[in-house]
């Protein structure tokens, strides 16, 4: 059975069935006194019963949501969060007058705090019913001859409530655990898209380097062509003229002749200055467009590499997104079921209506894990 849903505390005594009642989960006495108080302050009180547990929670880091009890000095930290004015010593002093506790206690339970606070009879708490079978009961005393049948209906009706609340709390906890991943994998692909982005724009600013790049290279080129057509017109002129010259050195008068095998030495001992120039050039202009060349690539390189992490990144962002919108559907169905299914328990008697209220403000704290697209809420 679960913790939250027993309808009778073990014990011979009513002092014995208030222990068992203490050492129960800050929720499960919650639950409990809700449905003992339901019909005098439980519907008013609720939300702050509620606002109580989860503070307890908060404040017991060593057990949180199966704490049972707080120490003096949590308990202290309790009520100064609540503005409270009655100290942990004036509620011992109550209950003490009260019969509720001896004289060596320790520990405080979150149930000691609101008999005193509240002023509830514990004896009647410990007691209490945990399914409202009140009508059942008034029609019991009113027939007589009816009693038995009355009690033993109600009893039956207590137990179908009970298996029904006990189900509908768990599909309740399977739907705040899947609205938790979905917005846990809806946080994951906000981030992976944001990080998708950023990678484009590094492989589109990449990109526009390597064009820029480009540029010097195609220069270089182009000066590289010039300087090989300079070169090569140089040559033929010194070809053309070396030609000429040994022609001369060759045919008409002896004079003629030597003067032109000087002329020809002079021309051949030479390293003509264009020439050498444009040698010059061209190797100068071969090794700017190597550079130019060079760093073309490895900027073209780079932005490929940049562009293809974006990619692969802006699928994953994809796939997360894909993954937080299934989630988040599976969620939705999930809470839809346990609310429709709590609808049905509620319309049934012999429900416990402190348990049911308790439930659905769970399902209200699991639709803020939800898009509001997806029938979740503010928080």
């Amino acid at each position: 059975m679960a913790d939250n849903t027993l309808n009778v505390l073990p014990g011979s005594t009513d002092f014995e069935k208030l222990e068992y009642l203490c050492k129960r989960t800050f929720k499960a006495q919650a639950v409990w006194f809700l449905n003992a108080t339901w019909n005098t302050i439980g519907q008013q009180e609720a939300e702050n019963l509620w606002n109580y547990v989860h503070k307890a929670q908060e404040i017991d880091i060593d057990h949180k949501e199966q704490g049972t009890h707080l120490d003096e000095l949590q308990a202290h930290r309790l009520l100064e969060s609540f503005d409270e004015t009655m100290t942990v010593r004036e509620m011992r002093t109550y209950l003490r007058q009260h019969g509720a506790i001896g004289d060596r206690v320790k520990s405080v339970p979150l149930t000691h705090w609101w008999i005193a606070k509240y002023g509830e009879d514990w004896e009647k708490l410990v007691n209490a019913s945990q399914g409202d079978n009140r009508e059942e009961i008034e029609k019991a005393q009113a027939m007589v001859d009816e009693m038995n049948a009355a009690f033993e209906d109600a009893d039956a009706k207590a137990q179908v409530a009970a298996a029904a609340l006990r189900e509908a709390q768990a599909r309740e906890a399977e739907s705040v655990a899947a609205a938790q991943a979905a917005k846990a994998a809806e946080d994951e692909a906000k981030a992976r898209e944001q990080d998708a982005v950023a990678r484009e724009q590094e492989a589109l600013a990449r990109e526009a380097d390597a064009r820029e790049a480009e540029a010097p290279f195609k220069a270089a080129q182009e000066e590289l062509e010039a300087a090989l057509a300079e070169m090569k017109a140089q040559e033929d002129a010194y070809n053309n003229k070396t030609a000429e010259l040994k022609q001369q050195s060759e045919e008409g008068g002896v004079v003629s002749r030597n003067r032109a095998k000087v002329q020809l030495d002079a021309h051949l001992a030479e390293d003509p200055l264009p020439l050498r120039r444009a040698k010059i050039t061209q190797e100068a202009a071969v090794k700017k467009a190597e550079r130019a060349t060079k760093a073309a690539a490895e900027a073209t390189a780079a932005s490929e590499a940049a562009a293809a992490e974006a990619a692969k990144a802006t699928q994953r962002s994809l796939d997360a997104k894909q993954a937080a919108e299934d989630a988040v559907q599976a969620a939705h169905v999930e809470v839809k079921a346990a609310e429709d299914y709590l609808q049905e328990v509620k319309s049934k008697p012999g429900q416990a209506f402190g348990a049911i209220w308790w439930i659905e403000r769970e399902l209200i704290e699991a639709k803020k894990y939800m898009p509001t697209s997806k029938g979740g809420i503010a928080k």
